[in-house]
């Protein structure tokens, strides 16, 4: 039996206000779980450029809704001609290692490897340590003589963007958004797949991926909580909610609230068999229907592949590994899983 410990912010949660709709956490902050009041509230209004979690602001400067749905077009059309690449087989990968960070390499080299150094630096997990990390790499690859692929190399859409900037300014900025674009790709399916082997393995051969992955989204949301900054329409919606109250959406407590599902706290793939990920009430993995997550239709068919991967090569999570913890993060997952070969099976991918 497998433990998976949560930071204990996010144990209180569970402790204190699962099954709760709308609750104060703060002073000046309210919490809401329940689905409806959820709804409501994510319908209210748009996110603002500071509420979004990809596109705030960057180095001060406001990036608008066009700038940040062509940058993930661009990206988008690098994940899409990395899946259309030769189709790799699991023995000529080597995936064992502790996850989520062998994940995120592999994938950090098939989608972006042609890239050069200075780019592909940006996404290195280790400078989520601290912003001014981040941004001190940022500025020694702005600074660098030359440019990306001045020299003929091929380069993804996503650095010729910065290739395509001028002056050390706007190279910075443009290495920002290569970050900010990229990197929560990798970190994300790197995270979903590490969850699900942590939270289900060793799977059914009959269950398809994309079940596998609506389900840890469930238990561990990517994001599992969304804030939307205190606004006129809340009161309305419902008077725990003052004028002056910023609220936190918790994804984390509805995806468990048993008066939305059977047997929440278990790993139950087969769920999804007859729910729709896309109109199920509560289910928030992505965000609300009136905002998607830009980045979802290349995360789910780059995590299938990641699984397709692992299960080919019959991998499974070290049986010494007994407990996994959860850290308090922006992108909720297990840190630290160990994967090993296990027996050696033929898997063949089922059929949606």
């Amino acid at each position: 039996m497998r433990a998976t410990v949560f930071h204990p912010r996010l144990a209180a949660l569970f402790r204190d206000h699962l099954g709760q709709d709308v609750f104060r956490l703060e002073p000046d902050t309210v919490g809401v779980a329940g689905h409806e009041a959820a709804d409501r509230i994510l319908a209210a209004r748009r996110a603002t450029e500071d509420e979004r979690p990809t596109f705030k602001p960057l180095q001060g400067r406001s990036i608008p809704r066009t700038e940040g749905a062509a940058v993930m077009r661009t990206i988008g059309a690098d994940v899409r001609a990395a899946l259309k690449k030769e189709r790799l087989r699991p023995e000529d990968v080597d995936l064992t290692g502790v996850w989520p960070h062998r994940g995120h390499v592999f994938l950090r080299d098939l989608v972006l490897g042609q890239d050069p150094y200075r780019l592909r630096i940006l996404m290195s997990r280790n400078l989520e340590l601290t912003p001014k990390l981040t941004w001190a790499v940022i500025a020694a690859g702005a600074a660098l003589p030359g440019r990306p692929g001045s020299r003929g190399e091929p380069l993804t859409g996503l650095a010729r963007l910065t290739a395509d900037a001028a002056g050390y300014q706007d190279r910075r900025y443009a290495m920002g958004m290569y970050r900010r674009a990229a990197a929560p790709v990798c970190f994300t399916v790197s995270a979903l797949v590490a969850n699900a082997l942590w939270l289900g393995a060793p799977f059914d051969p009959g269950t398809p991926n994309r079940h596998l992955l609506y389900e840890s989204m469930r238990l561990l949301p990517p994001s599992w909580n969304i804030l939307r900054n205190a606004s006129p329409e809340y009161p309305g919606i419902d008077s725990r909610i003052g004028p002056a109250d910023d609220v936190l959406l918790l994804p984390l407590l509805t995806h468990r609230d048993p008066e939305l599902w059977e047997d929440p706290d278990a790993f139950r793939p087969e769920r999804w068999e007859r729910l729709d990920p896309d109109d199920t009430p509560g289910y928030l993995p992505f965000g609300h229907v009136s905002e998607r997550c830009w980045g979802r239709h290349m995360v789910m068919p780059l995590a299938e592949l990641l699984l397709d991967l692992v299960r080919g090569a019959g991998l499974e999570v070290d049986p010494g590994q007994t407990s996994a913890e959860v850290p308090l993060a922006g992108l909720l997952g297990v840190s630290e899983i160990r994967i090993r070969r296990g027996r050696q099976a033929t898997f063949t991918l089922p059929q949606d």
